[in-house]
């Protein structure tokens, strides 16, 4: 068990889209310090990088958020660097936090670490039964690599290292870019433009047959949370919602709230991903109380909201809003 309160912590990707939720938890519960490293002044690639800032933090316990992370598109664009820059952080992050004598230390991994066909809902021990899906493989096995790292070091050193297992996250503040957004935000963008352009259809790409599970982004930070306090186990835990909804859905759904009346077309030359995602959420309810609370729709709304407010601001030169 971590008490929170008079904890030094170390968050890495702490200003990132859910660092900043997670981060800002922490010092709502009593944190005493929080050290949040900027990739321009500790690339954590580096071994020396991360071993100054371990220095310079001299954390009781880590919480790994930093990732180099993307939508289908990304991923096919980038699988090299997606690769190499999550496995290598990772793997540094861990071995110099188990040399400074950090106490403990939580890994954030993906859905996108499950084999591609999956039983639905997806079960912690289900994890190795197979090769994921091949659009996303090279990022889902950089990340897996750090739960076979964290459960040897455990065996071999008691280092009490946690992984957890998180769905696709959105909400307010999240990636909008469409060269590297996943599929919330780079719908809610293009019904948004496409509503203001007067566009009559938009393109999304497959066949919108394929389902998605969704957690709202100050859920997951909740999760985390939870799970730095109660967790101690050297086996992985599923994070999410658990429910799903097809991306024919999702789609029709955003174009509702964004107020987009043109129609969706489907590019199905392109692919769907991985054909069903969702998570058997139980171990989390069991294992530190974490149910997700956030509806949908509700999630969706906000982020829309969200977005549509900070994007006329910065088009009336008015600095955008926090993304926490």
């Amino acid at each position: 068990m971590t008490a929170v309160e008079g904890t030094r912590f170390l968050v890495t990707g702490g200003a990132g889209f859910l660092g900043q939720r997670v981060v800002a938890r922490l010092r709502e519960g009593g944190a005493r310090s929080v050290f949040v490293p900027r990739s321009s002044e500790y690339d954590l690639r580096h071994r020396e990088a991360v071993r100054a800032c371990l220095q310079d933090a001299r954390p009781d316990v880590v919480i790994h958020l930093a990732a180099q992370v993307g939508g289908i598109g990304a991923n096919r664009a980038h699988p090299g660097r997606f690769f190499y820059d999550n496995a290598i952080m990772g793997i540094e992050l861990i071995e110099q936090a188990r040399i400074a004598g950090v106490q403990k230390l939580v890994s954030v991994g993906t859905v996108c670490s499950y084999p591609r066909l999956t039983p639905v809902p997806f079960r912690e021990d289900d994890l190795w039964d197979g090769y994921p899906e091949e659009t996303n493989a090279p990022y889902g096995l950089a990340k897996k690599m750090l739960l076979v790292q964290s459960q040897a070091y455990r065996q071999e050193y008691g280092f009490n290292a946690v992984f957890l297992i998180p769905v696709n996250l959105y909400g307010p503040g999240d990636n909008f870019d469409p060269d590297s957004s996943h599929v919330i935000p780079a719908l809610i963008k293009k019904c948004v433009d496409a509503r203001e352009s007067g566009a009559p259809a938009i393109e999304v790409w497959g066949t919108g047959a394929a389902s998605r599970e969704f957690l709202y982004v100050d859920d997951a930070a909740r999760a985390i949370v939870l799970a730095t306090e109660r967790y101690d186990g050297a086996e992985p835990v599923n994070i999410g919602a658990g429910r799903e909804i097809t991306i024919r859905d999702l789609a029709l759904t955003i174009a509702r709230l964004c107020r987009y009346e043109g129609e969706v077309r489907w590019n199905s030359a392109m692919p769907d991903g991985q054909p069903r995602r969702m998570l058997d959420t139980s171990r989390a309810r069991r294992l530190f109380a974490f149910a997700a609370t956030t509806p949908l729709e509700s999630g969706l709304r906000q982020t829309v909201d969200w977005y549509i407010a900070n994007r006329a601001a910065e088009e009336a030169g008015v600095p955008a809003a926090s993304k926490a």
